[in-house]
């Protein structure tokens, strides 16, 4: 795309705003304007204004509890450490991320979680991954889902670490696609004079993402059928568990998440439960007070706190057309230019446009609440101090057991 084709382009769509400094920059400056321009979907302005639909009918979803999990956990380990022998399920690690909030100006997967020693995030679930594969007597693919500004850290510091030891050749990168950040009238913003503000497309991106970079073909070819969907900064996240895996195939469903039971009605975390008939996960402002408050024998009705770990089908996945799903605006603090400076807003000045995993749970058929003991499994890494903190996470850590 050439200066007048992209005048003329942004003109027609009203975003000519972007080429505000050309006349400024260096040819090489205006080389990489051009071409954020030529790659950017500007399709996502048209969700702005678009009308949110309420849910209408919202009620519990009875999960399967440790009691039958641990009664039936032979049955459900064989089927799971059958589909890992045979290659039928991969890890799709989301780890865009980086460590800003924990003061760490690197991706957060590089994170150091030890004490007295270097263990790293990445370190930490790779060796989880490995012992898993040795049960199974076979590695399974691992695909990790990284960002423009992490990936070249990220892919290095692999190679440095020799890939924590496991498989090099079932490890695949992959960069999460990115939409566009705007005003809250719908004005695509410029992060530097010379680049479009651009920002990775939410955690449900990673679908979208691993299929325009054509991976969805090396799952074929691999052979699965089973995707399992984590996060990065979980520091007790289990990956391709085949308790998780031998119970969603055996019990018949379409997907399933590890939930932990919400401990109190004000608790901030996401709901899996139904919604006008379909599996979906409500976050905590979403509901009212009441719904958080309902209970019966004492316990609370809608308690599955989900915590980031997913199965999916891979087939119903790619059947239902999850690369398209739509967009949810965020408000948030965009650096941006204006008046030929870079501004960091104190409050939220526009919109990111994000896709959410919990879309494609509602586009299943149904799916599985797996309830995990809390203090084995769920351990996110979110704060410098507080809640879901580095220190709460080490002692989750020591408790279970990991050397720091």
């Amino acid at each position: 795309m050439d200066y007048q084709s992209a005048k003329k382009y942004l003109t027609e769509i009203g975003q000519e705003q972007l080429l505000e400094y050309y006349d400024e920059l260096t040819p090489s400056q205006r080389e990489q304007l051009l071409e954020d321009i030529s790659g950017t979907d500007f399709s996502v302005i048209q969700n702005i204004g678009m009308p949110h639909k309420s849910p209408q009918r919202i009620e519990p979803l009875k999960p399967l509890e440790l009691s039958e999990i641990s009664r039936r956990s032979k049955e459900f380990e064989a089927a799971g450490l059958n589909l890992l022998a045979q290659g039928k399920a991969a890890v799709v690690l989301l780890a865009g991320g980086q460590g800003t909030r924990l003061g760490f100006d690197k991706p957060k997967g590089m994170f150091n979680i030890g004490v007295t020693r270097n263990l790293s995030l990445f370190e930490l679930h790779f060796k989880n991954m490995l012992t898993v594969a040795g049960r199974a007597g076979r590695a399974f693919p691992v695909f990790v889902m990284t960002s423009r500004s992490n990936n070249d850290d990220t892919v290095n510091f692999f190679k440095e670490n020799g890939y924590f030891g496991y498989p090099q050749n079932k490890i695949y990168f992959f960069i999460q696609d990115v939409a566009p950040a705007c005003s809250f009238d719908g004005k695509i913003f410029l992060e530097q004079k010379h680049r479009v503000s651009l920002a990775p497309n939410g955690n449900g991106g990673w679908y979208k993402s691993l299929v325009s970079c054509g991976l969805d073909k090396v799952m074929e070819r691999e052979g699965v059928e089973w995707i399992n969907v984590c996060g990065v900064d979980n520091v007790l996240q289990s990956f391709c568990d085949p308790l998780f895996l031998g119970a969603t195939v055996k019990e018949g469903y379409a997907c399933a998440a590890k939930i932990v039971l919400k401990e109190r009605p004000e608790e901030n975390v996401g709901l899996l439960c139904t919604v006008d008939g379909r599996p979906s996960v409500i976050e905590y402002y979403e509901m009212d007070d009441r719904l958080k408050r309902a209970s019966k024998d004492g316990r609370l009705l809608y308690c599955n706190g989900v915590t980031l770990n997913y199965l999916f089908n891979a087939d119903i996945l790619k059947r239902t057309n999850c690369a398209d799903f739509p967009y949810h605006l965020a408000k948030k603090k965009i650096v941006h230019m204006e008046k030929g400076v870079q501004v960091h807003p104190a409050e939220p000045c526009g919109y990111k446009f994000e896709t959410l995993v919990v879309d494609m749970v509602n586009a299943m058929e149904n799916c599985l609440p797996f309830q995990v003991e809390r203090n084995r499994e769920f351990a996110p890494v979110k704060n410098a101090e507080g809640a879901d903190s580095v220190a709460t996470a080490r002692a989750l850590l020591e408790e279970n057991g990991i050397k720091l």
